[in-house]
């Protein structure tokens, strides 16, 4: 046995020998955009059949066997660089130009850290123009919001064979603070995304599955990730207005200048406000209004210190759902206060985008503060840390059942609670060279604690007098983690192990249960050539329960496992056409399922199994395609074939379109989404309609101004954003009905806008 070693260890070194003998000659420098100086994560580098990628940071290194070669770099929506250079001119400053998106020059690269869902997502962000936090979550392949309850509350997601609420299995975040809310009154992981504000997005990251270490609670079916700017090249005024009473306001200033950021220093602010009725009978008279600021300072040479700090307030009246019959029977009319009311006589039927409950609606704020200080300790040694803090309150009327449970009264909820949540982020990493070969070694560690004040959920009138409480009591959640993770990068090989340990303690009403929760994971890429690349994605994760039903128990699981595995492939068949495939697999042990929003019960074991496509082709110089199909066969892992569906899971999704930018600065696309029907219950003998829905956008982009219109439901589509089985009761019912209830999708819907830079 101990000759086996001996011979093994041998081996190894050899290997690692004869690389290091073949590249002895280093080239390292760092990378950033010519117009702001921020770093360019994941620019490629290539010379003599070798490639390497940029990190986070913007700093490479690629050892050759001689000591001149010529640098080729390249970097999606840049003018592509090449530099002869001798090795003893190292390390290099590169400041690249914006330039046309040319698919030519996306390569498949022997990274992990360059993922191809960050080549996706940087394509999509240079090529489509967004104005809206739901612009960029649609901007991932395969994932589908919707909104029930008027245009504050967070969006309904739905993503890789999940109807994950507002949030429950998809781990969001912005800048590495926590969107998320856990033990939310109303769901669990409860992700409201309209305090970002699109203009200030630099760019996405997502990836689906469980099987990143430094994404732990909620990230069963994924993660998605927004990093803002930290400088911004121009200042910006925006007016938007449209059909629906809709218009928005929006600017960014750059408050120091190009000389600051030469030196080091950036700061704009950035700020929104938005004001629409919507489309309903009853206006939503949704406001929200947004400020953002940001500031970063390098310190010395090695230190980075990135400060900022937001708020976010809104408002919102709700038409909330409405059930299927009272828009076909013919019985059901509205009163002078746009209510529902019997009248047997009357074949007057109720419209579509009509109220039934008119006291229904919320409002929301949300402080938000951090600070981050990067330093580069040398020696291929780094280190971050990262404070944050947000102060958060929330409150809602919402009424779905209508007088099922009190013929009386009526089943009117209100749901509030105040948060205050802070925490800790933190990671070392070191960058290993052997020749060719790297190894990049992380360890982190994360500290999340949530305080809520009077978090209550009550039975109201409609006047809102209060009735009964359902569940009130101050929670205490406290989650903090440490992980592990090593990425080996060997020729084409690369090899990524990881492991997360999450400790949890709940409290409410004065009990306190502890949780631990250890997380593996394990990928393996092979790149062919810089045209095919496969991979292989295994791991391990959770969704933590809501600390109500923690304390309560209620046969609830407190820290369900989730098992993914991906197999997939990255392919450049042509030079402009980039496709990413995989099937997967997902077992969870425990579904969560919400009722009456809010309330909890065991779900059982699920497990699901789909296939994903994306692909991009450039036409032409100036035209480009996408196309997004996602397959997924979601069910309870102990049914049998024709039962225990999981309802509103999505089944078949898929969005695609047409994308153009002409040199004379006419720029746009034509869009599609596309849901099919999905089972409205487990046994699927209720229906949620699917819908294909057809989006326009032009634009006029000059220096100094641009021109804009959006025209959304382009063909006027009748479509229900949302469906869901609901055992509702109008007044005058005899007995409840279980039906599906729905919301209406907007109608055509044309907004203008104009925008002046600076």
């Amino acid at each position: 046995m101990n000759t086996l070693k001996k011979m093994a260890l041998l081996i190894m070194i050899t290997v690692l020998a004869v690389q290091w003998a073949n590249a002895q000659y280093i080239y390292k420098g760092h990378i950033a955009d010519n117009n702001t100086q921020q770093p360019l994560e994941c620019a490629c580098i290539r010379a003599n059949g070798k490639l390497c990628c940029t990190n986070k940071t913007g700093d490479f290194q690629l050892s050759l066997s001689t000591d001149t070669a010529t640098l080729t770099i390249t970097y999606i929506g840049y003018t592509t660089k090449v530099l002869p250079l001798r090795s003893s001119a190292m390390p290099l400053s590169i400041l690249m130009d914006n330039g046309q998106v040319d698919l030519k020059e996306v390569v498949i690269a022997p990274s992990l850290l360059c993922s191809p869902f960050h080549t996706l997502s940087t394509l999509d962000l240079r090529l489509r123009p967004v104005n809206s936090s739901q612009d960029l979550m649609r901007l991932v392949p395969g994932l589908f919001i919707a909104q029930h309850m008027g245009g504050g509350k967070a969006e309904q997601i739905f993503v890789r064979g999940f109807d994950a609420d507002h949030g429950t299995d998809l781990n969001v975040s912005v800048d590495g603070m926590p969107v998320n809310m856990v033990s939310h009154i109303h769901g669990q992981g409860y992700a409201d995304l309209h305090f970002l504000i699109p203009e200030t997005v630099k760019n996405f990251d997502f990836g689906k599955g469980p099987y990143y270490s430094a994404y732990g609670d909620l990230a069963t079916a994924g993660y998605l990730s927004y990093t803002t700017k930290d400088a911004t090249d121009r200042s910006m005024i925006s007016l938007e207005g449209g059909q629906f009473h809709t218009f928005r306001f929006a600017g960014l200033v750059d408050l120091l200048g190009v000389s600051a950021a030469n030196s080091g220093r950036t700061a704009y602010i950035a700020g929104e406000y938005n004001y629409t009725d919507g489309a309903f009978k009853l206006p939503e008279h949704y406001k929200r209004t947004n400020l953002f600021g940001k500031y970063t300072q390098k310190i010395g040479t090695n230190n980075k210190l990135t400060v900022s700090a937001s708020t976010f307030s809104t408002s919102w009246i709700a038409s909330g759902e409405i059930p299927e019959r009272v828009v076909a029977a013919n019985t059901v009319a509205l009163d002078e206060q746009g209510n529902a009311v019997r009248i047997p006589a009357a074949p007057v039927t109720i419209d579509r985008f009509a109220a039934i409950d008119s006291a229904q609606g919320g409002k929301s704020t949300r402080v938000n503060a951090f600070a981050r200080l990067n330093t580069d300790l040398k020696n291929d040694w780094a280190m971050e840390n990262q404070l944050y803090y947000t102060h958060y309150t929330f409150s809602l009327h919402v009424n779905s059942t209508f007088f099922a449970a009190d013929s009386v009264n009526g089943d009117e909820r209100r749901q509030s609670e105040t948060r205050d949540m802070f925490g800790y982020n933190g990671k070392l990493s070191k960058r290993k060279y052997w020749g060719n070969n790297l190894l990049t070694s992380i360890i982190g560690l994360s500290s999340r604690f949530d305080r809520t004040y009077g978090t209550v959920y009550d039975h109201v009138t409609k006047q809102y007098q209060f009735l009964d409480n359902i569940t009130q009591g101050d929670i205490r959640q406290n989650n903090t983690a440490v992980y592990l993770d090593e990425t080996l990068e060997s020729g084409k090989w690369q090899f990524n192990a990881g492991a997360r340990l999450d400790y949890f303690k709940f409290n409410y009403h004065d009990s306190t249960k502890n949780s631990l929760a250890v997380s593996p994971k394990l990928n393996v890429q092979y790149t062919a050539n810089e045209q095919i690349q496969f991979y292989l994605k295994t791991g391990k994760g959770f969704h933590s329960n809501n600390a109500i039903a923690v304390i309560a128990n209620n046969g609830l699981k407190t820290i369900p496992s989730a098992y993914g595995l991906d197999l997939g492939l990255n392919w450049k068949p042509m030079p402009r056409l980039f496709i990413n495939a995989a099937v997967w697999y997902l077992y969870l042990s425990q579904e969560f399922v919400y009722t009456d929003d809010g309330d909890i019960v065991p779900g059982g074991k699920t497990k699901r199994s789909g296939i994903d496509l994306s692909a991009r082709y450039q036409l032409a110089k100036w035209l480009f395609a996408d196309l997004n199909v996602n397959i997924a066969h979601p069910r309870y892992a102990d049914s049998t074939k024709k039962t225990g569906y999981l309802a509103l899971a999505p089944t078949l999704t898929s969005t695609g379109g047409l994308d153009f930018k002409l040199n004379n600065g006419i720029n746009g696309g034509l869009s599609y989404r596309y849901m099919h029907d999905r089972p409205g219950n487990n046994t699927s003998t209720l229906t949620a309609d699917g819908y294909f829905v057809t989006d326009l956008k032009i634009n006029y982009s000059k220096k100094r101004y641009e021109l804009g219109l959006t025209v959304e439901n382009l063909l006027n589509k009748k479509w229900n954003e949302y469906a869901v089985e609901q055992v509702s009761r109008l007044r005058g019912e005899a007995a409840p009905v279980d039906q599906m209830s729905f919301t209406p999708g907007t109608p055509l819907f044309a907004k203008v806008r104009v925008a002046f830079f600076f």
